[in-house]
């Protein structure tokens, strides 16, 4: 019965830590989406069509 527990830990650490990487990778892909537009904005000056 102890092993279950061990088990069950072990996956609730892996699950924790799998959530903090994707929520980390997922603030600093927000931020580099809000830097390119913002210099696509900056730049939309110079495009002639």
């Amino acid at each position: 019965m102890e092993r279950v527990y061990r088990r069950m830990k072990k996956a609730g650490v892996y699950n924790i830590t799998l959530g903090v990487i994707l929520i980390v990778f997922g603030i600093t892909m927000g931020i580099l989406s809000l830097v390119s537009g913002g210099k696509l904005l900056h730049s939309r000056k110079e495009i002639l069509f």
